[in-house]
């Protein structure tokens, strides 16, 4: 190519549109199934969903999150269950973000953000506890000194596993089976599974000929395990 030659190509380069993003003062849209930094979310009323079970610690494959339940004080009771998270903790340092602690817990009580962004200064600020994990009383997360928040960062929690239908049925695709949060109401299941031909979906959905179509059970709604008859089909239902 020669000495000058190159100097040729680095000047093409100066003239064409740039790719590169001047981060971190412009910052790509993030995807809407990103899995970034946990939350605990509360129930509308203000109650935590969290009923400290311990299943999201159990199975956590890096054991980062440990968790100690209690029983509720009868007179001033922190979530709608017999028990409720008394220590909630998680370790940042181990953290790797698989989100199956999401997929695990059955009160839809951690989810994650879209955050990424927070780095610390020292150990102790990387392990959160509930004081920073459970959503403030605007169902908004506390965000912390040492986090870069950005708009929307919040919406959308934990969407991947809202496209997810329950045994693998694509006729749940689209239904909110979940509870509303504090500050959000009812999220909105994503849209990402098609029905196939192949896919019987469960009789309990009311769906037209079987295969698709209408549904009239409203938002919200988790049919019946079983056919009329009694007998319980194979389909699967419920939520996560």
């Amino acid at each position: 190519m020669g000495f000058f030659g190159g100097f040729k190509v680095t000047l093409q380069q100066m003239f064409k549109p740039r790719i590169t993003n001047e981060y971190p003062i412009q910052k790509r849209p993030k995807p809407i199934r990103h899995h970034g930094r946990h939350v605990l979310n509360r129930y509308e009323d203000g109650m935590e969903k969290c009923i400290g079970c311990e299943l999201c610690a159990g199975v956590c494959p890096a054991r980062c999150i440990y968790v100690r339940g209690a029983d509720n004080p009868p007179t001033d009771p922190v979530s709608p269950g017999e028990r409720y998270g008394f220590v909630y903790e998680i370790n940042y340092l181990r953290c790797i973000h698989c989100d199956l602690c999401v997929e695990a817990c059955p009160t839809e009580a951690i989810t994650e953000s879209k955050l990424f962004e927070f780095s610390f200064t020292n150990r102790r600020d990387a392990i959160y506890t509930k004081d920073e994990l459970v959503v403030g009383d605007d169902g908004r997360p506390r965000q912390q000194p040492w986090e870069d928040w950005r708009e929307g960062d919040d919406v959308h929690t934990s969407a991947w596993m809202r496209a997810t239908s329950p045994s693998g049925s694509a006729a749940y695709a689209g239904r909110a089976l979940w509870s509303g949060e504090l500050g959000y109401g009812v999220r909105a299941a994503e849209a990402g599974q098609s029905a196939a031909p192949d896919l019987i979906p469960p009789k309990d959905l009311g769906l037209v000929d079987g295969r698709g179509g209408h549904d009239d059970t409203e938002p919200g709604e988790s049919g019946s395990d079983h056919d009329p008859d009694g007998s319980a089909h194979t389909a699967g239902g419920g939520s996560h």
